[in-house]
């Protein structure tokens, strides 16, 4: 059981590490080079900037799936790749579908490894509502606007 917390705090401090540099490495893009999208000028552009920031988060939750599925492979938890991803991405996005389990030495990794999940694509979400909202791409138009009628 210590194996067991000693790998998924590593993994969490890894994985939430990984997060946040890639969340930086987003809001650098979008500061220093943001201008090439045009967000401001157009809806489009504004679409564009929105999009490449969701590519950019499903990268970064993909890599930590990865990770976690090589943790798998490394503990012998699991015995080929395939398995070791699918599994990971089952208990990270925490569907958790239960027809690949662990050996009964390394589910508690499996259960805090959905924990991490959970929280990872909180963050990731709340980062995606900031940067939408401080394109105020939501906005529309006929909110703003007040009909004067005679």
């Amino acid at each position: 059981m210590i194996a067991n917390l000693v790998l998924a705090m590593l993994m969490v401090g890894l994985t939430v590490t990984l997060h946040f540099v890639g969340l930086l490495g987003l809001l650098w893009v979008l500061r220093n080079r943001g201008h090439r999208f045009q967000a401001h000028a157009s809806w489009l552009g504004q679409g564009a900037a929105i999009l490449f920031v969701m590519l950019g988060l499903v990268a970064v939750l993909t890599a930590e799936i990865w990770l976690y599925a090589v943790a798998y492979l490394a503990v012998g938890a699991l015995g080929d790749f395939e398995a070791a991803l699918y599994f990971s991405t089952a208990s990270f996005t925490t569907l958790g579908y239960g027809d690949v389990v662990l050996d009964h030495r390394w589910r508690l990794l499996g259960a805090i490894e959905g924990a991490n999940g959970l929280l990872l694509f909180g963050w990731s979400t709340a980062f995606l509502i900031s940067v939408t909202g401080r394109m105020r791409a939501l906005e529309h138009d006929w909110l703003d606007k007040v009909e004067h009628r005679s």
